[in-house]
Order: structure tokens, then sequence, then C-alpha cells
């Protein structure tokens, strides 16, 4: 947006106002997007790394928590009112429905991670500020182009009070699973 232009009101859209869009053809059934503070965003294209890597993200997670959380894979969250991200992995807390009944939100999440090549600004300076304001307890952020995970834990206002760099070889426990050892060398 044209910061000329930053002073004037704008029509935040809703989940519910998103929702319509999407089932009335006014966004193609196929559109990479997702709202954000009520504005519209195009997502990345998904190339062969980012897909092979959250690939391999989730065979790893399914195999480590069984049956102890529900694993989604590029599903989205409603964060608000105005905000439903579609996190590359998510770990929810376990529900007899699968959250067939509604989306998951903020609640539900155990642990976030974003696959970042080309979404990295995206995911760090737009996403996780979010994901802070909205109390989401962590947050991986997995860099494909510098082979480093970007750890965030203990969200306050909206960033995270504890943030860290780990490069290969990397071992790593999801808060929500201090038991597990996840071996994500092989992931970058």
């Amino acid at each position: 947006m044209n910061a000329v232009l930053d002073w004037l009101p704008r029509h935040r859209l809703t989940v519910a106002d998103y929702h319509q869009m999407s089932m009335t053809g006014v966004l193609a059934e196929d559109a990479h997007v997702e709202l954000l503070e009520g504005e519209i965003f195009d997502m990345a294209p998904i190339g062969s790394l980012h897909a092979g890597s959250i690939k391999h993200l989730a065979r790893l997670l399914m195999s480590a928590v069984g049956n102890r959380a529900i694993l989604s894979i590029q599903d989205p969250i409603v964060l608000d009112e105005h905000s439903e991200p579609e996190p590359d992995v998510a770990l929810l807390r376990s529900r007899a429905d699968f959250y067939k009944t509604r989306h998951p939100q903020a609640s539900d999440v155990l642990l976030i991670i974003e696959v970042a090549d080309s979404s990295l600004r995206y995911d760090r300076e737009v996403k996780l500020p979010l994901y802070a304001r909205h109390g989401i307890a962590e947050v991986w952020i997995v860099d494909l182009v510098l082979s480093a995970v970007d750890v965030h834990r203990q969200p306050q206002a909206d960033r995270y009070r504890e943030s860290l760099r780990l490069s290969p070889p990397i071992r790593l426990a999801p808060l929500a699973f201090p038991d597990l050892d996840l071996d994500l060398r092989d992931l970058l």
C-alpha cells in the first residue's frame, strides 16, 4: 500500500466474508491465498524443496506424536474474526471430531511450523507477530535457504520473548512434547 494512503480507513474482511467470497467464486477454488488481519494475501508458489520438506516434517511428526495430537498440513486456523492463516504444519490438541465441526483456533494449537524459502520475510515479519499476538505458544520457522531452524517461544504482545536460531545438527523437542527428540538434520 502506498504510504501516502496509510491514513485512509479500510474495510477489513472477516473470516465469514472470506469464506463467502470462496463459496460464491469471487476467489477461485484453487486460489493460494490466506486472510490475515482482514486482508487477503497471495501466498508464494510451493516449489518441490518446500513441498518435500513439509512431507518430511509430516512423516517425522506423525511417527513421533502418534495419537497424542492431530497433525495439520496447510489447513486453516482461525485466530480471530479477521485472520485465518494456513500454516505449513501445525500440531493441534486432539479432538474426537478431528475439527470437522469447526476450524482449529489459537487455543487448539500446540506448535506451528512454517517452512520458508521464498516466504521467509513474510513468515518472519507478517505471520510470526500475528501468531505471537494470538498466544501461539511455539512457532518454528524452517529456513531452507540458510539451513537453520528459528525457534520462537513465550509469546508476548506481537513478539516472542525467546527466539533462537539452530543450525545442523539439530535435535529439538516441542514444548508440548518435551519427551520427543526430533532430528531435523535430514530436513535441511
